[in-house]
């Protein structure tokens, strides 16, 4: 359902269409028109904003299935172009269903900016319909469903990006840098990889509440099973900045081993020379809430063994970021301010670091490995529509590494000692493992 932004927020009046001369030589057939789909916490302070920096892309349209969410978002696109042209402005069209935005033939491409159950069903639906996606990550809820998203994009021939923006020169250009001197042999043979992730705590119990009226609930559990409405599984419906419930229930993710994992594992293929590969072998173990309406992993320590001998420990006890360990040194990389509200509260000072300065004082010759420099991911992803040039984090890169993530998982909640064949994309000899690959989906939203 289309809306103006007084009827998404209770009252009624039609949407202002502004003419593209406010936008002067950016006028729309000059730029790539954007829908938002998912106007929460992360769109608002992330992916919107960063498109809102470039006069090529234009955002049009913005989706939501909580009218309240869907008001405020359309309010903040209105009043962000009203400020950077001088002039006012109110032509950003509201749907409450992301089918018709998809359907709307003058959007190029959409952000997709839900919860992590909703990414690969949206982003299978939008490249079907033509759009050019970028994609927050994980890429995926399940294995089955991220290797559909890839599949999907490369039937397509559209342009998807995955928010795995650690890739970018902006804004932490340390680890492209960790990378290339970890691909060029400057802490020797790579040997083992260690990832240190935030945790979740658990959360209470929580009673059945009335669904508020301007939230469509059934929509918003989309693929997923049915579930009693309550607010802390769902999102605040009175503040943007407070952290969401459903990021701490496996109803809707896998708690932090795919929410930061995706972008740890990301960065350790990247340097691993592992990006369209895998894991061979996978053993681990976590601790679970006993009670409480949260229940994604707590503490955990997991590792993985791949196909050229490297081994990886992923775990809540390492300090956040990436650490390649060479037989000849090592070298650790993590982020430096903040960006988005999934930040750490306390980034940390130093972005780089290594067993001996010189490693990072090492000039990456002209002859060797020189890994792909691309800009902020938003930017890079305009770019890839407009110019030609590649994504950074494209579909298939971003399904291995949030699977690799999903692999970890199932490490975790198996407790067993695993076989994977990272071109199958099967477990060998476990049939109650594989059966973990995929989720049974709701007929009316599945893909």
């Amino acid at each position: 359902m289309r809306l103006s932004r007084r009827q998404a927020i209770g009252a009624v009046a039609a949407p202002m269409i502004v003419p593209s001369s406010v936008f002067g030589r950016n006028a729309p057939s000059n730029r790539v028109a954007v829908g938002a789909i998912g106007v929460g916490r992360i769109s608002r302070v992330h992916d919107m904003k960063e498109i809102h920096k470039h006069a090529d892309a234009q955002i049009v349209a913005v989706c939501d299935v909580d009218t309240k969410r869907l008001g405020a978002g359309m309010q903040l696109v209105d009043d962000r172009y009203a400020a950077s042209t001088g002039k006012n402005y109110s032509g950003t069209r509201g749907y409450t269903d992301y089918r018709e935005l998809l359907a709307a033939t003058d959007i190029d491409a959409v952000l997709i900016s839900t919860p992590d159950h909703q990414h690969a069903p949206l982003a299978v639906h939008a490249v079907q319909a033509g759009k050019h996606v970028y994609l927050q990550k994980p890429a995926s809820l399940t294995i089955a469903e991220g290797r559909r998203v890839a599949d999907e994009v490369k039937k397509s021939g559209r342009i998807l990006q995955i928010g795995s923006q650690q890739r970018g020169q902006d804004p932490w250009p340390q680890f492209h840098r960790a990378c290339e001197l970890v691909r060029n042999g400057r802490v020797g043979k790579l040997r083992h990889v260690e990832i240190g992730l935030p945790g979740d705590p658990s959360g209470p119990e929580a009673p059945r509440m009335p669904i508020p009226p301007n939230l469509n609930y059934d929509a918003w559990l989309g693929t997923t099973s049915e579930q009693y409405y309550t607010e802390i599984r769902v999102h605040p419906q009175n503040s943007f900045e407070d952290r969401p419930g459903w990021l701490r229930m496996e109803q809707f993710g896998a708690g932090m081993i795919t929410g930061w994992g995706a972008h740890h594992v990301d960065i350790a293929h990247w340097g691993m020379d592992m990006e369209h590969s895998g894991l061979v072998e996978i053993w681990g173990s976590a601790e679970f809430p006993k009670s409480g309406l949260w229940d994604v992993h707590g503490p955990f320590e997991t590792h993985a063994r791949y196909a050229n001998g490297v081994t990886m420990t992923i775990s809540g006890a390492l300090p956040n970021g990436v650490k390649f360990i060479g037989d000849k040194g090592w070298v650790f990389v993590q982020r430096t301010g903040a960006v988005s509200s999934s930040d750490p509260s306390k980034p940390a000072d130093v972005p780089l670091s290594a067993s001996d300065a010189k490693i990072l004082d090492s000039v990456i010759g002209p002859n060797e490995v020189q890994l792909y420099k691309a800009p902020e991911q938003h930017r890079n992803w305009l770019d890839a529509i407009l110019k030609g040039v590649p994504v950074s984090a494209p579909a298939e890169i971003g399904h291995r590494a949030c699977s690799t993530c999903l692999l970890h998982h199932v490490a975790m909640k198996t407790g067993r000692r695993l076989k994977w064949d990272p071109k199958a994309e099967k477990f060998i000899g476990d049939d109650a493992a594989n059966a973990m690959l995929s989720r049974p989906q709701r007929a009316k939203y599945a893909i």
